[in-house]
């Protein structure tokens, strides 16, 4: 029920018609990424609560773990989908561990092959 709740969100939007030259305002059906903080709220319980009594105990441990990847999962679906905008993906994803970090330093192998680039080109040109 959770997770039907978060697919069939109301949004009212707005929008601009050059038509009609009117501004338009129609609800929508959106939406919003699975959280366990969601849930939370959804069934009335705090998160301290949540954590004490399930994700800490031997019995629910499995099932909260399953709630964990499936919020992964549908964040990243969203992400995929871009139905998460792109400015915010990194946020969301840096949450499960993702990371749009890159390595800009060349070294190690990178560096060796750049070597064997130019000892290439050197010997195409007649210079090695």
């Amino acid at each position: 029920m959770y997770k039907e709740n978060c697919d069939s969100q109301m949004v009212l939007t707005h929008d601009f018609s050059s038509k009609n030259s009117e501004f338009v305002s129609k609800e929508l059906k959106r939406s919003i990424t699975y959280t366990i903080e969601g849930f939370c709220v959804f069934a009335g319980i705090s998160r301290s609560a949540f954590y004490d009594t399930y994700a800490n105990k031997k019995g629910y441990s499995d099932i909260v773990t399953r709630m964990k990847e499936e919020c992964e999962v549908d964040a990243r679906r969203k992400f995929e989908l871009q139905m998460i905008p792109s400015q915010l993906a990194g946020l969301w994803m840096s949450k499960y561990g993702y990371t749009t970090k890159q390595d800009t330093n060349i070294s190690g192998t990178l560096e060796t092959e750049k070597t064997k680039l130019d000892n290439i080109l050197n010997q195409m040109r007649g210079d090695g």
